[in-house]
């Protein structure tokens, strides 16, 4: 893999979203979605009410992977091996159980698997899952990548599928949260 690790702001939330890993571009901007996919992401969160500097300082961007794995022959970026999993799982673990998310927003396939394996994404995207993540029961509702290389969430049933999968997080209490502003007032 190939550093610098990157790292979200410290945010206590009870809002839990994490990628696969940084892209290419993410190590230089220091921090999280920061190019293409994050533009993608940012708005479809911003369709539900929470800009991407919002959600930025409400919600917790965390990654299963911490640094960029480094491109594959075709020019794509490669998907983290097991054991670069198994290095980062670490971190992950121990952001959960400091923060307890009421609500865990996987993005992609890779992240996806860490809380809801072993489903096809059209059984997943859509739907609000419990799940316990290391021992934490909190809810999941999974998004599909945001790559610009993705035609997923472009064509049925994906885009049908995302649309459901925004729709159960807006109503989600802890999505809500974040679009509260008196929640933040000491």
């Amino acid at each position: 893999m190939v550093g610098p690790v990157v790292t979200p702001r410290p945010v206590v939330s009870k809002v839990f979203l994490v990628g696969q890993a940084p892209g290419p571009r993410e190590g230089a901007l220091g921090r999280p979605f920061a190019w293409t996919a994050g533009k993608t992401l940012f708005k479809w969160l911003g369709g539900l009410g929470v800009d991407e500097e919002t959600f930025r300082a409400r919600a917790y961007i965390a990654a299963v992977c911490r640094c960029f794995p480094g491109k594959t022959a075709h020019g794509g970026d490669r998907v983290p091996t097991s054991s670069e999993i198994a290095s980062c799982t670490g971190w992950m673990e121990r952001e959960i159980e400091l923060l307890r998310p009421e609500l865990i927003i996987p993005v992609g396939r890779l992240a996806i698997e860490q809380f809801v394996p072993g489903q096809p994404l059209a059984e997943v995207i859509g739907t609000k899952h419990r799940v316990k993540a290391f021992g934490h029961p909190c809810d999941a509702i999974p998004l599909p990548h945001p790559s610009g290389a993705s035609t997923w969430f472009k064509r049925e049933p994906g885009r049908t599928l995302l649309e459901k999968a925004l729709e159960v997080l807006a109503r989600h209490p802890a999505w809500k949260s974040l679009r509260d502003v008196s929640i933040l007032a000491p």
